[in-house]
């Protein structure tokens, strides 16, 4: 529980920032090839995660961090769907003329999109973390290509390890029942924490 953990939390944390970042730049810069560029990301999310697995092994096979943390954390940062979203809000909730009056005030680009960007973007990135936090916490396949160390197991694998047993101790499939049970509770209470942060609005009268 406590690996899962640590997967989803730092996992969604740092995949909603670069997710963040990444629909900004699309949305509110103009270079070469930008729209090729956003066409390869949206060819991404129709690319299921199981067909990644395998050439990812074979990947931190050749760097050597195959059952380590990094290998089921690295894959989750990576939210294709992610660049997609917040470039789309972005583009919506985000004004030009806010921008451009931030840039006139002399702040730099990243103090920018920390002080005005990050803040008009909070719905998109508490969605944004939402659907990383339950896709990492939900995770199997992965983790099971990944990992042979139990003690990186997250709860999804465990159960399932647990589960296999139940033929040899008949007394775990109550464990696996209970664990099946407590896994969802961390969900449930991320979903009622930030479902407050979901608000519309939030730049109205910002340009008066």
């Amino acid at each position: 529980a406590l690996n899962s953990v640590i997967y989803a939390v730092l996992g969604a944390a740092v995949g909603t920032l670069i997710s963040a970042l990444c629909g900004y730049a699309l949305a509110k810069f103009q270079f070469r090839g930008r729209e090729f560029l956003f066409s390869v990301i949206l060819g991404g999310v129709l690319v299921p995660t199981t067909a990644l697995a395998l050439p990812l092994f074979l990947l931190f096979s050749a760097t050597g961090i195959v059952n380590t943390y990094l290998a089921v954390f690295l894959p989750s940062i990576v939210s294709p769907f992610g660049v997609y979203l917040a470039r789309i809000f972005t583009a919506a909730a985000v004004p030009q003329e806010l921008i451009e009056s931030a840039r006139l005030d002399g702040a730099g680009e990243f103090r920018t999109f920390f002080s005005v960007a990050f803040r008009l973007m909070t719905p998109s990135l508490v969605t944004i973390f939402l659907f990383q936090f339950v896709a990492i916490w939900n995770n199997f396949f992965l983790p099971m290509v990944m990992l042979q160390k139990e003690s990186l197991f997250p709860i999804t694998l465990g159960l399932y390890e647990w589960n296999g047993q139940t033929a040899r101790a008949p007394l775990l499939q109550e464990s696996v029942i209970t664990g099946s049970l407590v896994s969802i509770v961390p969900v449930i209470i991320v979903f009622i924490l930030l479902q407050r942060f979901w608000r519309t609005g939030l730049a109205s009268g910002s340009l008066k």
